[in-house]
């Protein structure tokens, strides 16, 4: 019985669609619980301003930290120790399978086209206030108006990132020789014993952190964000949830399965954020400006090109996979350079625009439907878009 489970659940990968369907449900109760909403750029700036701080520049009186937050360490914030136990939870997945296997880029090409995607989209996102999962994948279930422009832009820039890495010279220049010699696969070494390990380092840390009170959050605050980050990470990697993949995926080869799995994981968690906002807890709601539009469409072109979003590469870099690295890389450093650059155009971009919330706009019941018909708009768009990429490969277009 514990071999089939360890086999089953442990080793081998999950059906991506039923995988986006419980990180529907875990992002649902993450913000009942904590009050905060399944993101993971915003505390990727803040990681980017602490590390210059390290060299001696000062971030305090960058406005853009007054917008996102800028107080104590990473181990001091809810995001910050979800996002590092995210990073756990997908080591753990990694090492359950055996999976982990420290691999290059195959090429200088990739690098550069990793890195400058990475910057691309970390520039984007924060640019448009969040990334797939802010602005999207949460943010939309939280009746943000912005969260609408966003995806839309997302998709555009993921069009058009699709037609770009498709031009030659982003191409493979490997040729396959007959006869070549084909080496004989490394051994996977076993490091299930390793992941349980960790794991149960992991459930002793997050049992310390619910006993009581430290660092000017609640102990049991962030034993809960960690627990969540924990299962967000495994799930990730454990389901291959990638929301580039999913859209890229869609346009390339009209597959759209997880592209309609993210949007019912949306119808789902639309209703249980509803109902806690309905009991008191605030959603996140931010401008509707050129910021999103811009931002949106730059996030969606960024994470083509660099091969991987938030989830895509954060799941691949705990494989061991240094290309992923690398594009977490960029987007710190696209992050953390819109921050910087913040001051130059927020009044115009942003901060002067409307935050709009469904739910005040229309009514409780109102927002809720007609946050409802967008998604079933978004899911029309995915299946026209599906049902044209399948009709021009059958023609032989593509």
């Amino acid at each position: 019985m514990w071999k089939h489970f360890k086999e089953t659940y442990l080793v081998k990968f999950w059906s991506p669609f039923f995988s986006i369907l419980l990180l529907a449900l875990l992002s649902t109760y993450f913000f009942g619980i904590t009050g905060k909403h399944w993101a993971v750029t915003g505390e990727f700036t803040r990681w980017g301003g602490g590390i210059l701080e390290l060299f001696g520049v000062n971030v305090e009186n960058w406005k853009y930290f007054d917008v996102i937050g800028f107080r104590g360490h990473w181990w001091q914030r809810i995001d910050g120790v979800m996002l590092v136990a995210m990073f756990i939870g997908a080591l753990i997945a990694t090492l359950f399978a055996s999976r982990f296997n420290l691999t290059m880029p195959t090429s200088k090409t990739r690098i550069i086209q990793a890195f400058v995607g990475g910057i691309i989209a970390g520039f984007g996102a924060r640019l448009g206030m969040g990334c797939n999962l802010a602005s999207f994948f949460t943010g939309i279930p939280q009746f943000s108006l912005h969260a609408w422009f966003f995806t839309f832009m997302s998709i555009l820039g993921v069009y058009v990132g699709t037609k770009i890495i498709q031009m030659p010279f982003l191409q493979s220049k490997a040729k396959l020789i007959k006869g070549a010699y084909i080496s004989k696969p490394k051994e996977k070494k076993d490091t299930f014993l390793w992941g349980a390990m960790l794991l149960a380092v992991s459930l002793v840390v997050i049992v310390w952190l619910m006993q009581s009170d430290s660092f000017g959050e609640k102990k049991s605050v962030l034993g809960i964000a960690s627990l969540f980050g924990l299962a967000f990470g495994f799930v990730i990697a454990k389901g291959q949830v990638c929301f580039t993949s999913a859209f890229r995926d869609l346009f390339l080869l009209g597959r759209g399965m997880v592209a309609k799995a993210i949007v019912l994981g949306m119808f789902i968690s639309t209703l249980g954020v509803f109902a806690f906002i309905v009991l008191g807890v605030h959603p996140k709601i931010t401008w509707v400006g050129p910021n999103v539009v811009i931002g949106g469409f730059l996030f969606g072109l960024g994470i083509t090109l660099a091969g991987g979003c938030e989830c895509g590469w954060l799941y691949r870099a705990m494989r061991g996979q240094v290309q992923y690295i690398i594009v977490g890389v960029g987007n710190l450093v696209g992050s953390t350079l819109l921050a910087y650059t913040w001051k130059w155009y927020d009044k115009a971009l942003a901060t002067s625009f409307p935050k709009i919330n469904l739910l005040e706009s229309f009514g409780n019941y109102g927002g809720l439907l007609v946050n409802y018909v967008l998604l079933m708009v978004l899911l029309l768009v995915i299946l026209l878009i599906e049902k044209r990429v399948q009709n021009k490969i059958k023609e032989g277009v593509f």
